[in-house]
């Protein structure tokens, strides 16, 4: 019974094992896959978290690229104002994005049948007085008084010019015009269901009263200088030329900027030819920004490689105006106080204002020695040079002696003498302009005495150099237009330079070749050297010289179409004498 009883043990063991064997096999997967399922779950939950982030992520990211995105001019003109008010107020925040000095009015215009409208406009470039008083006023409340309830019969009415009571209001259909109103200090006016934007001039920023000039000041004559607000400028020159041929043409510069110019002629004085050329130089910029007219005058010039100035520039209204009346053309750009003029040859350049306010012996005296003054500025450090240098024999004894004496100690040649000195004085000079206005002539005047008294008493300079170098100062200062004396400050030192080489040789090539580039220079098709080349005799009347009014009968030849000045034969003389009185 024995082994039977094994046999059946071994059996029913191999049964209990092979039970629990599965159990603990099936709950083992149950729990594996338990498990599983949890990671599977964490996971998709964590799938699931970072998508989320992912698209809040790359929401921002449109919303700050949208906010971002930048329009080009093209794209701008093509962009039509729609009929829908949240549609126009999207498109022009998605342009202009967020500015903290953008001010949006909500409005509603009309009792019945209202409709929601929008005026904006940038603050601190247009005045809220004229916004509330002009815009606001009459849209929500002075209409009622007329009796206008309904939005339609007010809409009607703004279209027909009837309410807004700015003398400037502009309608437009394209959303590029609408901004650039809105940039220059406009107000905007958007209603829902018009597809047309009204324009309002509220300009109203600050700017500094018209003063002197500080540039050309002169003893007779106006005391009016140009501002940096382009209107005001033009006011001051309308006030001067009472003619309705005076037009003030309009152009509008810098893809960025949009820096506001004009053209300022006289029909029937200026060429046609010379306008055309200006017109054309003036569209062919395409520039980021003009902030000033500078950057006009070297985009436009004929020769740009040449260091002498092709147009003439100023801030006087006078001058302008003068330049106006013989047949030249003005070019003024807004925020900035200088005005262009041109052609500008060589001899308006040395002229000023206060030469046709004086009489004219005194203003042809003056003019000639103003031109003694420029050759002097250019050519008296070389002439010094290459005279102690080269040519001691064209110096009296006596003087040569003197001169000899007081270089004896001086350790330096007469060249790195003279440039010593000059560059010496160029840094005290713009030292002194960029100082203070109320320390900067001190401290050129001072430095110049001190450094000048202390070289020559350390015997590092000699007495005659100091004396050459403030003579040629002085005479710089003395020629009427600034920007004519930048080319001087340059060919001094190229004239030095050949002196020391050549002497009073290196002196004549250097003359001769200054004179083959002023001779072959251009100023808007004009030569530069007129009327001196091609000569023209009558012209030289207001060249070197001034003659009197009344001997100056016709404008300059190759500037204005109308060549009559004035009726001839108005020289003045005393009466007759009749009878023993007169």
């Amino acid at each position: 019974a024995w082994p039977h009883a094994s046999i059946i043990m071994c059996f029913i063991q191999k049964i209990n094992i092979r039970f629990f064997t599965s159990t603990f096999y099936e709950s083992n997967r149950q729990h594996t896959s338990t498990n599983r399922g949890k990671k599977m779950i964490k996971y998709i939950n964590r799938r699931e978290k970072n998508n989320d982030k992912k698209q809040l992520a790359m929401k921002h990211k449109g919303e700050a690229h949208d906010n971002n995105e930048v329009f080009s001019e093209n794209e701008l003109k093509n962009i039509r104002i729609s009929d829908s008010l949240n549609e126009n107020m999207e498109k022009i925040n998605q342009i202009i994005g967020s500015n903290a000095d953008l001010i949006i009015r909500n409005i509603s215009i009309g009792r019945s049948n209202a409709k929601p409208a929008v005026v904006f406009y940038f603050d601190n470039i247009v005045d809220s007085h004229h916004v509330d008083r002009d815009i606001i006023n009459p849209l929500v409340l002075d209409v009622y008084a007329s009796g206008l309830n309904s939005s339609g019969e007010i809409i009607e009415q703004l279209q027909a010019g009837n309410i807004i009571t700015r003398g400037h209001v502009e309608a437009t259909e394209n959303l590029n015009d609408l901004l650039n109103g809105v940039l220059i200090g406009e107000a905007a006016l958007l209603i829902d269901g018009v597809n047309t934007a009204y324009v309002i001039s509220v300009k109203g920023y600050e700017y500094r009263s018209v003063t002197q000039s500080e540039v050309e000041p002169v003893v007779r004559g106006s005391r009016e200088a140009f501002i940096e607000v382009l209107s005001v400028n033009l006011g001051l020159i309308r006030r001067r030329v009472h003619s309705p041929n005076l037009t003030f043409e309009s152009l509008t510069l810098g893809s960025v900027g949009k820096t506001k110019v004009c053209m300022a002629y006289i029909k029937g004085l200026c060429p046609a030819n010379l306008l055309d050329e200006v017109r054309s130089r003036l569209k062919r910029i395409n520039i980021d920004e003009i902030l000033g007219s500078g950057y006009i005058e070297e985009l436009i010039q004929d020769n740009p490689y040449s260091i002498f100035p092709q147009m003439r520039n100023t801030e006087r209204p006078d001058v302008v105006a003068a330049a106006l009346m013989e047949g030249r053309i003005a070019i003024i750009t807004d925020n900035t106080p200088i005005a262009l003029i041109a052609p500008g040859e060589f001899f308006s350049l040395m002229q000023s204002a206060e030469d046709y306010y004086n009489r004219y012996i005194f203003s042809s005296v003056i003019r000639l020695l103003r031109y003694f003054a420029f050759s002097i500025s250019i050519f008296a450090p070389a002439l010094y040079i290459a005279v102690i240098t080269y040519h001691q024999e064209m110096i009296p004894t006596a003087l040569l002696i003197s001169i000899m004496s007081a270089r004896t100690e001086v350790p330096l040649p007469v060249v790195g003498e003279a440039f010593v000195m000059i560059i010496t004085f160029e840094i005290l000079h713009e030292a002194g302009i960029r100082l203070p206005r109320a320390i900067g002539q001190a401290v050129s005047i001072v430095g110049a005495l001190v450094i000048g008294q202390a070289a020559v008493q350390a015997k590092v300079m000699s007495p005659l150099m100091v004396i050459v170098v403030a003579l040629t100062a002085i005479s710089k200062f003395s020629i009427a237009q600034y920007n004519i004396t930048l080319p001087v400050r340059l060919l001094r030192f190229l004239f030095m330079l050949l002196a020391s080489i050549l002497g009073m040789f290196g002196i004549m090539i250097g003359v001769l070749f200054l004179m083959f580039h002023l001779f072959s220079l251009e100023s808007f098709g004009k030569p530069y050297m007129a009327p001196l080349s091609p000569f023209r005799a009558s012209d030289l009347k207001d060249a070197a010289i001034r003659a009197p009014w009344w001997a100056m009968v016709r404008r300059p030849a190759y500037g204005a179409n109308n060549s009559r000045r004035m009726r001839p034969g108005q020289i003045p003389h005393p009466p007759e004498k009749r009878g023993g009185r007169s």
